[in-house]
């Protein structure tokens, strides 16, 4: 199993964010975290990839235990995380911020082929590469952000919200690539408000509410779950 999530609890002051999650992520998967607003779905991202702290539990990437290790050494490890809101380092081109997403590649060829990877991808990136990263649509800023996390070759690549914000035209475009990147080998675990497109691509789907995972099992089975049409499908 790459990634392996055990008794998980984070506490911000006396709020449990996290209370106890357990879950997996395997090579070559999608997995999907659906759940409302303050579920705690960006926690456990956040807390995976070092950004948060656990107050107990296990993390464990590729076999080893990265709990109580920095966000930078887990990042070396092969693991990217793409966060909510898609800030770009606004003065800064769309070359340059794809550039400082490579910097644990050391050697310029090795770079050039991660370049272009993000390019097969998002071939409007290549288009905008001089162009001011702080003047880009929403649409090319999601681009830029999921770019600049493919740009370090991770083994698992965390989206949070990939959707939030854009037209259903983009958000199909959106998903579409991401089904692309795991395709060519990139697990990924992705945080989803809209539940339908995040079950549609997914193998697997877990769902929390109030810090807690109460449903999971195949994505496909998880939509055709009663609780879950009614509860974020509409149904």
């Amino acid at each position: 199993m790459l990634l392996e999530v055990r008794d998980l609890h984070v506490a911000y002051g006396m709020i449990r964010a996290l209370r106890g999650i357990s879950l997996t992520v395997g090579e070559g998967e999608i997995v999907t975290l659906i759940g409302a607003n303050g579920a705690g779905k960006s926690t456990a991202l956040r807390t995976i990839s070092g950004i948060v702290r656990a107050a107990s539990g296990a993390i464990v990437f590729d076999g080893q235990p990265i709990g109580r290790l920095p966000s930078h050494r887990i990042a070396r490890l092969g693991l990217a995380h793409v966060p909510e809101g898609r800030k770009p380092f606004s003065n800064l081109n769309v070359r340059e911020n794809l550039r400082l997403g490579a910097y644990r590649l050391k050697d310029r060829a090795e770079i050039a082929s991660s370049l272009e990877r993000v390019f097969r991808s998002f071939p409007r990136l290549r288009e905008r590469l001089g162009q001011p990263a702080g003047t880009l649509s929403g649409g090319e800023l999601q681009m830029l952000a999921m770019g600049r996390g493919l740009m370090s070759r991770p083994r698992l690549l965390m989206l949070d919200e990939p959707s939030m914000g854009l037209s259903p035209i983009l958000v199909e475009e959106i998903f579409s690539i991401i089904r692309e990147i795991n395709q060519a080998g990139t697990a990924i675990l992705v945080v989803e408000q809209n539940a339908h497109m995040a079950l549609s691509i997914a193998h697997r789907a877990y769902v929390m509410e109030t810090g807690e995972i109460v449903l999971s099992g195949k994505a496909a089975e998880l939509a055709c779950d009663a609780r879950v049409q009614a509860a974020y499908l509409g149904g």
